[in-house]
C-alpha cells in the first residue's frame, strides 16, 4: 500500500512539474509570434481531449468555429491543422520546404533510427536520394508497364479467390480480406517476384502477420508522444510491442534477400527480363559514396521493403473497400459502372489495364470515393523544420502540421453536396485531378512530400475494383438493406471501414 501511495505521489508531482513547463512553453510560443487561433487548452493534456474517436472529423468541426488554419495542443505538442484548399495551396507552394520536415511519433521510431524509411526521414539528402529511387527506378513509367503482367496476375488470382469463398454466390465475404491479400501479394511480386501468401509460404505468412501488427499498433494513440516525459516509459508499450513485431519481419525479409543474394552468387538468373523486381534494383544500387552510400546495408534494404508493405497494403485495401461499400449503399452507381464496364469488355475476357482508359465511369469511382475517403486523412505528419510566417501567423519550429484532406475533400465551399457519392462530379470539363496541383483534391498530398507510389495506386485501383465488379453482381448480407448500412469511419493508420464490408458476389456468366 506504501508503494502504491508513493507511486500516486510521484506521478502527482510530474503531471504538476509538466504542467508548469507546458505553462511556460505556450506563454514563450505565443510571445515569439502571434499563433493561429485555436480552442482554449488545459494544462498538461492540452486539447487532447477534444480530439475524440474520429480526430479528422473533430477538428473539421473545430475548424468551423476557428478557421482553415488552427492552433491545437496534443499534450505538450504544438499542432497546426490545415482545413481549406485555400491554405493548403499558401502551404504547398509558399513554405514547402521549411515545412516538408516529418513529424515522427514513438510507435515510428526504429532502433536504428530512420535509415532507409522515405516516410520518416526528415527533408535532407538521405530522403532526396531514396525520393530519387522511388521516382526513377520503382514507380517510373517504363518500369510500370514492363510490371503490367504481375499487376494483372495478382488481380485474376484475387477475383478466382473471392469466387471459391463464395462457393458459386451462396456465401459472404469479408471485401476488405482479399483487398488486402491482393495488395499484400502485389507488393510481394513487384519485390521479391513472388506470391508471399500461398501454401508453401510459411515466411509469407508469418511476415504478413507482423506487418498487420505494426499497422495495428502505429495507429493506436499512444500518451507517449503526447507527454515527453513519459517516453522513457513507454506506459503503453506500443513502441516496444511496435519494435519486436518489426524486427520479426525485418528476419523474414533477410531470408529473402539473403536467398536472392546467393541466388546471384551462383548465377541464378530471372526467367524473363521485365521480372527484374525491386529488390534487383536495391541490391544493384551504386551510389555516389558522398551524400549517399556506395552501396546499401542490409539493414537499409530490410528498412525499404518494410515500409513498401506497410505504406502500399492497408491504404489500397481500405481504399477499395470503401469503394464497394459507396456502390453498394448507392445502387444505382453501382448499376451504372457495371453497365458501363460490361458494355465496353467483351464477353469472355477480362479486364485488362489497357481497358481502363476507356471507362470514364469507374475511374470517377476511383476519384469520388479518395475525395470523401482518403486513404490518409491527415497525410502523413509534416513539421516545421524552422520557425515560419504563413498568412500572417507564426508557425514554430518542430511545430506539426497536419492537413485535413479528408476536411478538404468535404468542404461545402467547393464541393456542391460534399457529403453525396455522386462520381458524376469528376465527369465535368476541367474536373480536378490528384496529382498535387489541385489543393481541393489531395489524397495523396502535394510538394516534396506527396506520395511517390500515386502512379501505381492509379493503376492498381481502378483495375482491381473494375475486375471485381466485372466479374460478379453484388448483394448485401442478410438481406440488409443499402440506406441501413453502417458507414462510420475507424481509427487507425488508414480510414478503414469501422464495419468491416460483408456481401455476397454472384457470378456473372457473361464475363468468362
Amino acid at each position: 500500500m506504501d508503494y502504491e501511495i508513493a507511486g500516486l505521489l510521484i506521478s502527482l508531482l510530474l503531471c504538476v512539474a509538466w504542467a508548469m513547463v507546458t505553462k511556460r512553453k505556450h506563454r514563450r510560443l505565443e510571445e515569439l509570434g502571434r499563433l493561429p487561433p485555436g480552442p482554449r487548452w488545459w494544462p498538461v493534456v492540452g486539447n487532447i481531449f477534444q480530439l475524440g474517436w474520429a480526430p479528422h472529423v473533430s477538428f473539421a468541426k473545430l475548424a468551423r468555429k476557428h478557421g482553415p488554419i488552427m492552433t491545437l495542443w496534443l499534450g505538450s505538442m504544438s499542432t497546426v491543422v490545415i482545413s481549406s484548399a485555400e491554405v493548403a495551396r499558401e502551404m504547398f507552394k509558399n513554405h514547402d520546404v521549411v515545412l516538408a520536415g516529418r513529424k515522427v511519433y514513438e510507435t515510428m521510431k526504429g532502433d536504428f533510427g530512420n535509415e532507409g524509411s522515405i516516410i520518416t526521414s526528415q527533408y535532407g539528402p538521405h530522403w532526396r536520394m531514396l525520393r530519387r529511387l522511388c521516382i526513377t527506378e520503382f514507380f517510373v513509367p517504363s518500369r510500370l508497364d514492363a510490371m503490367r503482367s504481375v499487376r494483372g496476375r495478382c488481380i485474376d488470382r484475387m477475383v478466382q479467390y473471392i469466387e471459391d469463398a463464395s462457393a458459386g454466390g451462396t456465401t459472404a465475404v469479408d471485401v476488405r480480406r482479399f483487398f488486402f491479400l491482393m495488395s499484400f501479394n502485389l507488393i510481394g511480386n513487384l519485390m521479391f517476384s513472388k506470391d508471399l501468401l500461398e501454401p508453401k509460404s510459411e515466411g509469407g505468412a508469418k511476415f504478413f502477420y507482423h506487418v498487420g501488427k505494426v499497422m495495428e499498433l502505429a495507429g493506436k494513440p499512444n500518451i507517449a508522444d503526447f507527454v515527453p516525459i513519459l517516453r522513457w516509459l513507454d506506459p503503453q508499450g506500443l513502441r516496444r510491442k511496435t519494435q519486436f513485431h518489426v524486427d520479426k519481419a525485418y528476419e523474414i525479409a533477410g531470408s529473402f534477400i539473403k536467398e536472392r543474394m546467393e541466388s546471384l552468387e551462383h548465377g541464378g538468373i530471372h526467367n524473363e527480363a521485365e521480372r527484374k523486381d525491386y529488390l534487383d534494383v536495391l541490391l544493384e544500387f551504386h551510389g555516389t559514396g558522398a551524400e549517399e552510400p556506395s552501396r546499401f546495408s542490409s539493414r537499409t534494404i530490410n528498412a525499404i521493403v518494410f515500409e513498401m508493405f506497410a505504406a502500399g497494403t492497408d491504404t489500397t485495401a481500405s481504399t477499395l473497400e470503401w469503394a464497394m461499400a459507396e456502390l453498394l449503399h448507392n445502387p444505382r452507381v453501382l448499376k451504372k459502372v457495371q453497365a458501363e464496364l460490361r458494355s465496353r469488355v467483351s464477353a469472355g475476357k477480362k479486364l485488362e489495364e489497357n481497358d481502363v482508359e476507356n471507362l470514364p465511369y469507374l475511374k470517377a469511382v476511383i476519384k469520388e470515393t479518395l475525395r470523401l475517403h482518403p486513404p490518409l486523412p491527415f497525410l502523413v505528419p509534416h513539421m516545421a523544420m524552422d520557425s515560419c510566417r504563413m498568412l500572417g501567423y507564426h508557425i514554430p519550429k518542430e511545430t506539426q502540421v497536419l492537413v485535413n484532406v479528408w476536411a478538404i475533400g468535404r468542404d461545402p465551399k467547393t464541393w456542391e453536396k460534399p457529403t453525396e457519392f455522386m462520381p458524376e462530379r469528376f465527369l465535368e470539363p476541367n474536373a480536378v485531378e490528384y496529382k498535387g496541383q489541385h489543393y481541393e483534391f489531395i489524397p495523396f498530398g502535394s510538394g516534396r512530400r506527396m506520395c511517390p507510389a500515386m502512379p501505381l495506386a492509379s493503376r492498381v485501383l481502378p483495375l482491381a475494383l473494375g475486375s471485381v465488379l466485372y466479374a460478379s453482381d453484388w448483394a448485401l448480407d442478410d438481406g440488409l438493406r443499402p440506406e441501413d448500412m453502417d458507414m462510420t469511419e475507424g481509427v487507425g493508420i488508414a480510414l478503414r471501414k469501422s464495419v468491416p464490408l460483408k456481401a455476397i458476389p454472384m457470378p456473372f456468366r457473361g464475363s468468362l
